[in-house]
């Protein structure tokens, strides 16, 4: 109805309608209104923390750079320490080549024997055993026609015992199957009888089923007579019906036509708050990427961190066993120090006596000379001897320089050997606390050939 043709009633009640929608609308923009300043917080504090996640994925990054070059560094520290030891066990193994191939040759030489005696044996074991077989072949033909006697014996009872049996179970597969047929016959008697019995019971079955069936059919058609009836007092009821809703729809397109104009705003906001939630969606997905790269990168942080101390617990321990190899060589140079100055001073001691004792006795020889005036050819032979026995003991002399060098020379070798060490180990060798001493022989320089060499004095 036109608002010109209403009543004044209608026309209040319309305008206290439209207020009502008015206010609807109002609070539905309100709460719009929120609901975008809300979405636009949670965008800006996402924001910032993208950007603090971000930074944070930097400085982890930056942490990570510094473990891996930290770590190239111990790696290369250790493969020096590798080269050492497979230096040192190259070593080893050409030592122990050289003791096995030692070895191998008394095996062989032991094996050589065994199998000479093992092949003497051997010959006379085929001999027994060429006897054996001659005295098993005879045997064997004794077993074997004692043998055909008694199978043919046993073949003849058993032919006999077999066609004994055959006839015994003839006669009862006779007798069985004449009880057999008896049965069968009387069994199908009885089942005919049963069957015959079955087929009445179904005949009656079957006419009490369609009785009750027809009894049904009619009851289901004077029911649906009447249903009929109702239903045509039921299709006049609303077309009765259907004429007042038309009368309603008009009514109602009006109203339509008068709020589309609203509708079309409201329609829009919801458009443009569409659109906004779809950007907050993407901006929310984007977080929970970046959370998830955040996790991982964190999960391998934490393999790094462990990976570390493992290393760095293998560091230790190697630290350790190197602090135990320098006490034990330290511990054992003061002791080879110890010993080599000792038998360094008690050979000089030796020299020093047998010279002086040598200067005597050339001294007294001389005045024993000249005071007994013997003749030439005694004084020959007691110069010959002299000089026999002043060579002797300048052999003995010689001999006692060279060891005394040849201990010397060891000493500084070790000691050589001792630095070098030390050097790949990268100690230096003022840690040590004391300069290692070279010792030297009076009167004498020391080769600088392969440790234990020394050159014989001439």
């Amino acid at each position: 109805v036109a608002p010109d043709e209403m009543s004044k009633e209608q026309l209040e009640e319309h305008i206290v309608r439209l207020r009502e929608e008015l206010d609807r609308e109002r609070e539905e923009r309100n709460y719009f209104q929120l609901e975008r300043d809300k979405i636009h917080t949670f965008w800006e504090i996402t924001r910032r923390q993208l950007d603090e996640r971000k930074a944070e994925l930097r400085n982890k990054d930056r942490e990570l750079e510094e473990a891996e070059e930290r770590h190239q560094v111990e790696i290369k520290v250790y493969k020096q320490k590798v080269k050492h030891l497979l230096y040192e066990h190259q070593s080893n193994i050409s030592e122990l080549k050289a003791e096995g191939s030692v070895s191998m040759k008394l095996a062989q030489k032991e094996h050589r024997s065994q199998e000479s005696e093992l092949r003497k044996d051997l010959r006379n074991l085929k001999v027994e055993l060429k006897e054996q077989e001659l005295a098993n072949e005879m045997l064997v033909k004794n077993l074997k026609m004692k043998q055909d006697e008694d199978i043919t014996e046993l073949r003849n009872n058993f032919e006999r015992q077999v066609q004994e049996i055959e006839l015994k179970y003839e006669k009862k597969m006779a007798t069985l199957r004449d009880e057999q047929d008896l049965r069968r016959k009387t069994e199908i008697h009885e089942i005919e009888e049963r069957k015959n019995g079955q087929i009445n019971t179904l005949m009656k079955n079957h006419e009490k089923a369609f009785s009750d069936i027809k009894n049904y059919y009619n009851d289901i058609t004077l029911n649906n007579l009447a249903l009929i009836n109702s239903l045509k007092e039921q299709m006049e009821d609303m077309k009765r019906k259907e004429d007042r809703l038309e009368k309603e729809m008009a009514d109602l397109q009006l109203q339509n036509k008068r709020l589309i104009e609203p509708l079309q705003k409201a329609r829009e906001e919801v458009a443009e708050l569409q659109r906004q939630l779809t950007n907050y969606k993407k901006d929310k997905a984007l977080l929970a990427s970046t959370s998830a790269r955040l996790r991982v990168s964190e999960k391998e942080l934490k393999d790094l961190k462990w990976e570390h101390e493992v290393l760095e617990q293998r560091f230790c321990k190697v630290q350790a066993e190197r602090d135990e190899l320098y006490t034990k060589f330290t511990k054992a140079i003061y002791e080879v120090q110890q010993k080599s100055g000792f038998k360094n001073l008690l050979l000089e001691r030796k020299l020093t006596a047998l010279t002086d004792t040598l200067e005597k006795k050339e001294a007294q020889l001389n005045e024993v000379l000249s005071a007994s005036n013997l003749d030439p050819t005694a004084l020959s032979l007691v110069t010959r001897k002299l000089e026999d026995v002043l060579d002797s003991k300048n052999n003995a002399i010689k001999e006692l320089e060279y060891d005394l060098a040849r201990v010397c020379k060891a000493h500084n070798d070790l000691l050589r050997t001792y630095e070098a060490k030390l050097q790949a180990f990268g100690i230096p060798l003022e840690e040590l606390g004391f300069k290692p001493l070279e010792t030297t022989v009076i009167g004498n320089k020391l080769g600088q050939g392969p440790a234990g060499l020394v050159s014989v004095p001439t």
